[in-house]
């Protein structure tokens, strides 16, 4: 009888363990206009602030989780609100990205709407790799 309660528990740890992944990170940490492109996107329009810190050193990641919410995030770290945005990576061949081994600075353009105006901006991150995987360290400076 005890073998048929092993089984049974191995066999739902298996099936329930094998699920879908988890959709409060991000998985793709391989690139880092990825990670800074999903970062803004579970940020600003999944409104994930789960998500958004999973891809975050653990100092910025706190930072992030304090605020509770991502409209907080938006408004305090990044002085920018949107209802719904798209973010792109600067692909002007020029210096898409500042990259070194472990480390690289990517320039994002945003362009989205807020309260049904039309709105542009662009924001810089410094991103670190940690354990192999590409994370967000810093928020830079506005460029411009």
């Amino acid at each position: 009888m005890n073998y048929l309660k092993i089984i049974s528990l191995s066999f739902a740890l298996l099936l329930f363990g094998c699920g879908e992944p988890d959709k409060d990170t991000i998985s793709n940490v391989d690139n880092p206009e990825v990670v800074a492109i999903e970062f803004f996107n579970a940020l600003y329009n999944e409104k994930n602030i789960k998500k958004a810190a999973s891809v975050c050193s653990p100092q910025l990641s706190r930072i992030i989780l304090h605020y509770k919410s991502t409209k907080a995030v938006a408004r305090h770290l990044f002085n920018m609100s949107y209802d719904k945005v798209e973010a792109s990576p600067d692909d002007s061949g020029v210096k898409v990205r500042e990259q070194f081994k472990d480390a690289a600075v990517i320039t994002i353009y945003f362009d989205g709407h807020y309260n049904d105006e039309h709105i542009k901006d662009v924001k810089r991150l410094s991103l670190i790799q940690i354990d192999n995987k590409w994370v967000i360290d810093k928020i830079l400076k506005d460029p411009f």
